[in-house]
């Protein structure tokens, strides 16, 4: 009898500690740290996003999921179009990735590209906090990943090491770096320039060297990386295409996370992202735009083009947007300026 009691009282002990099996097996599978690909440091508004989202993560989750910043897509030798498809295969757990640079693996992502689409904040945010943003988060996770929330590197601003940008005669010939994404080339090439694709970290000593004439960024990677000291001094704010940034985590590392960590991953990501896009405008939205005034400091000559000059790039670039919006999905682009045309200023 003693035998079989302590045999039943094994198997009670047993299937008790069943019980409790499932989160702490879970968090077993976990890795002692998770690797987040950025495509800038956090001297940016977007590498800064990664700190603020890893912090959160670490907090909200009591140290379980620990995440370390690996910027300049260091995790894949510096290719920033190749960030994508290492993330879907598991080369990197997490990133907060920008829509150009995913665009040649999910061609949706091309609408925030196309050329003069969205004129203002609103009409950014009208897209991404709405139907548009979510119909994007679908894509994205039938592509492969967890999209959890959107961030933003901010409207894409033209500078050049030889003169005043006021008009499309103004681009001819002018050697533009670029990102690799075939719209970008089209719209460039339309608009008469020379547009020369090359990695961020090539770019920099091509601009000192003279090699290529200029470039289009948001202006906080401007200003983070001084392109004034490299001959960028004109500036052009035409704000032809904006950068929107997305959350997201690979589909195997998410899913062996327990629900309540999910959970917080997602609400830290959230929080991230709202707080990464207030840096990404900051100096632009305030009354005066005191981020101009600081880089007309810089002996940095600014162009602020009246709505009579931008529509004449706004013209050229036509033909570029509608063969796009075929290749995007037309239903998703009227879908989008549908929402845009309705925003609230």
């Amino acid at each position: 009898m003693k035998l079989r009691t302590f045999l039943t009282a094994t198997a009670a002990a047993a299937s008790l500690l069943t019980l409790g099996l499932p989160a702490a097996h879970a968090q077993n599978n976990y890795k002692s740290e998770y690797r987040m690909s950025l495509v800038v440091g956090t001297a940016f508004p977007w590498g800064k996003g990664g700190e603020i989202w890893a912090n959160k993560v670490k907090e909200k989750t009591q140290g379980r999921i620990n995440i370390k910043l690996y910027p300049g897509v260091s995790l894949i030798q510096g290719d920033q179009t190749r960030e994508f498809s290492a993330l879907r295969q598991g080369v990197i757990d997490m990133a907060i990735g920008s829509t150009i640079n995913w665009s040649p693996q999910v061609k949706q992502l091309n609408l925030f590209s196309l050329p003069f689409l969205m004129p203002d904040y609103a009409a950014i945010d009208a897209l991404t906090q709405g139907e548009v943003g979510k119909d994007i988060f679908k894509t994205l996770d039938k592509a492969g990943v967890v999209p959890l929330a959107w961030g933003e590197n901010g409207y894409r601003e033209l500078t050049n090491s030889k003169h005043a940008v006021k008009t499309p005669a103004d681009l001819k010939g002018l050697k533009i770096r670029i990102v690799g994404s075939p719209l970008f080339i089209d719209t460039f090439t339309a608009l008469g320039a020379n547009p020369t694709q090359m990695s961020w970290a090539d770019a920099q000593p091509a601009f000192a060297s003279g090699a290529v004439d200029g470039q289009e960024n948001p202006l906080s990677i401007f200003t983070a990386a001084k392109l004034q000291n490299v001959g960028q001094k004109y500036l052009t704010m035409w704000g032809y295409v904006a950068d929107p940034l997305v959350f997201v985590v690979n589909k195997d590392v998410w899913n062996s996370w327990t629900p309540a960590d999910q959970q917080a991953v997602r609400e830290a990501a959230l929080e991230a992202g709202k707080e990464e896009i207030a840096l990404a405008r900051k100096g632009l939205v305030e009354p005066g735009q005191p981020l101009l005034k600081d880089i007309a400091g810089m002996g940095v000559t600014v162009t602020q083009l009246t709505p009579a000059e931008r529509e004449q790039f706004v013209k050229i670039t036509q033909p570029v947007y509608k063969k796009w919006k075929g290749q995007i999905g037309a239903g998703l682009v009227d879908k989008a300026e549908k929402a845009i045309a309705a925003r609230k200023h």
